[in-house]
């Protein structure tokens, strides 16, 4: 007979818990039906006491372990805590990867849309142990955030990879009570920019052959090549055809200042930064920005996309017209787009429609204003929006593929140029040299 351990139900529901012999567990189940209780845990009295003095072990090894203060004595465990946020208040902002910020945004915005708040939410996530920078900046943004400051700027202060765009976007939130549908769309162009890219670099992949292979023929032409045929017709006496002079003089030219060449390129790159840091520039390239051939297509579609999605979300959450456009016009990062808005919000707080706004504008396409003013006329700003939005999502897309699509035929051309134009230069080279070995 063995001694088991029991809790179990009375009939009226009251607990019931003590000690019996039974020859093994079913047979202890079966004692505590027949005396009309139902059990709960019954678990034999030698595993008791054993897992009792495992906790005990535990508990005494945690206070062992425990971090001391200035006396050498263990730090309570309010103190611990303390002492770690003080070491997280003074923790730098961390970089984070794009996968990183990807699956932060999403983890936030479905534990927001859960109906947690954002500090419980926060928590969870730095609770995780296979995150390590996440698990970081999420510690450094509830940190902040239990301070005072507001979702945004502790963003701006935790890690510098949220760009303007997504710190203006989640102020945005915070002001209309949208946070998790902004951070779900933000999560979902951060993903669609991700595999844009990992189009970008599957399909470059050929062209990227294809132009090494024809670098590697013209180096091949100009660094071997040529100087035979060369040191063959000067030993014949000939002079040196001209399309074989042009290409001595170049190859020589990139053999001996290719160290000068890269630095020029790297001293335009460096400046071209500068330049845009000064505001007055920086309003230049982007209006320029928006009128470069493919780009500008693509950066206004996507202005369109995000101006509607985002108004779309403000609106719908009770807020007025002038205070959402101010908040979108925050989130805009092309300062050119951003005068436009500012144009837009001056004629809607004189009194103006938005819909007329715009057109007087004249940067925003037709159908987006007619669509604009069906909702106006209807009551249903809201679904209008958010349907424009859908709309040009489809139509970026498609300018996106159209895109990537003449990657290839482009960079095939340009080698077929390249290497043609060697080719011919070559040959004629060649031909001249048999025309002046038979003369």
């Amino acid at each position: 007979m063995s001694v088991f351990t029991y809790t179990a139900l009375k009939r009226d529901g009251s607990k019931a818990a003590g000690e019996m012999n039974a020859t093994d567990r079913p047979d202890a189940l079966r004692r505590l039906e027949r005396n009309g209780l139902q059990p709960v845990a019954v678990k034999l009295k030698e595993d008791v006491v054993a897992e009792a003095k495992a906790a005990d072990a535990k508990a005494a090894g945690k206070g062992k372990d425990a971090p001391l203060d200035k006396a050498g004595k263990p730090m309570s465990e309010k103190a611990v805590a303390k002492a770690k946020a003080k070491d997280i208040a003074q923790m730098k902002p961390v970089k984070l990867k794009k996968a990183d910020i990807i699956m932060m945004t999403e983890e936030l915005s479905d534990l927001l849309g859960a109906g947690l708040q954002l500090e419980p939410a926060l928590r969870i996530m730095e609770s995780r142990d296979e995150l390590s920078a996440v698990k970081d900046v999420t510690a450094l943004l509830r940190s902040r955030i239990r301070d005072g400051s507001s979702f945004s700027s502790a963003l701006k202060g935790a890690s510098p990879s949220f760009g303007e765009l997504y710190c203006n976007l989640a102020a945005a939130g915070e002001v209309s009570g949208a946070l998790p549908k902004i951070l779900k769309r933000q999560s979902e162009y951060l993903i669609s920019v991700q595999n844009l890219q990992a189009k970008v670099t599957t399909a470059m992949i050929y062209p990227v052959c294809l132009l090494v292979a024809g670098i590697g023929v013209s180096l091949l032409f100009v660094s071997y090549l040529i100087p035979q045929l060369t040191q063959l017709l000067k030993s014949m006496g000939k002079e040196l055809p001209t399309a074989a002079k042009l290409l001595m003089k170049a190859g020589d030219f990139l053999f001996g200042y290719w160290w000068a060449i890269a630095l020029v390129i790297g001293l335009g790159i460096w400046a071209f930064q500068k330049l845009l840091e000064i505001p007055k520039w920086r309003a230049k390239w982007d209006e320029k920005s928006v009128s470069l051939p493919f780009f500008g297509p693509l950066i206004s579609a996507r202005f369109f996309v995000q101006f509607l999605e985002t108004l779309s979300n403000l609106v719908g959450n009770g807020l007025p017209l002038l205070r959402a456009l101010e908040l979108t016009r925050d989130a805009t990062v092309n300062r050119y787009l951003k005068g436009l808005l500012q144009k837009v919000i001056g004629m809607v707080g004189e009194g103006g429609s938005l819909s007329r706004s715009l057109k007087k504008v004249g940067f925003f396409p037709e159908l987006l204003t007619d669509m604009i003013t069906v909702g106006e006329q209807t009551g249903d700003l809201e679904h209008s929006l958010e349907r424009s939005a859908q709309r040009y999502d489809k139509e970026l897309q498609k300018t996106i593929d159209r895109g990537m699509a003449m990657i290839t035929p482009v960079i095939i051309f340009i080698m077929a140029l390249l290497v043609g134009t060697m080719a011919y230069m070559m040959v004629s080279v060649i031909l001249q040299s048999v025309t002046s070995i038979k003369r």
